[in-house]
């Protein structure tokens, strides 16, 4: 697949700008309407969006070097913005939360080391992507589940299976982001 590097409207782009536009949405959504249904919908149309900027960038070579910058990003603020969003409500943990940041500030040290050899972002890894979907998928069940009805219960452990299930592998696909750039500082000159 071919990189247009300089190209900055692109239908991937376009969705991942969407993406950012509905955090602000799914905030107010569960902390101030508390309209839980109606945040799932938006996670789920966040998640669908994420997974189709993926398709059309590698199927149509809309790849850009704005994108890999701006996927990732918006997955991680959404990620936060969840994050926060059910922990003030008091449905997940702040221990999740803390686990969860810790991971993104790992990887965050590594920026500097990068950088100096020229490296804008290392690319996404299929585990960092499958950790992300299923993170994507065990928050809105989690919230959705937030009720005492019985199907409300079920819901809610499939979310916590999911939600387990992302962090192990979030944090193992951090592990290989370090790897990875470990070999690039040992290999690769600084500038």
């Amino acid at each position: 697949m071919a990189e247009d590097s300089t190209r900055v409207w692109t239908i991937p782009n376009a969705l991942s700008f969407l993406r950012f536009l509905l955090i602000p949405v799914f905030l107010w959504l569960v902390l101030g309407a508390q309209e839980d249904l109606w945040a799932v919908a938006v996670l789920a149309l966040s998640g669908i969006t994420d997974w189709a900027d993926g398709v059309i960038a590698r199927h149509f070579h809309q790849a850009s070097a704005l994108g890999r910058l701006l996927d990732p990003l918006v997955d991680r603020l959404t990620i936060a913005a969840t994050l926060v969003g059910l922990a003030l409500r008091e449905l997940i943990p702040w221990w999740l939360v803390a686990i969860l940041v810790a991971r993104e500030i790992l990887l965050l040290a590594l920026v500097p080391t990068l950088r100096r050899r020229g490296i804008i972002a290392l690319p996404v890894h299929y585990l960092g992507k499958a950790a992300t979907f299923a993170l994507y998928w065990g928050f809105p069940f989690i919230l959705a589940g937030a009720g005492p009805a019985e199907w409300q219960q079920v819901v809610s452990a499939l979310g916590w299976a999911f939600v387990i299930w992302g962090t192990a592998l979030y944090w193992y696909a951090a592990i290989l982001y370090v790897d990875q750039a470990r070999r690039i500082a040992r290999t690769t000159v600084a500038r």
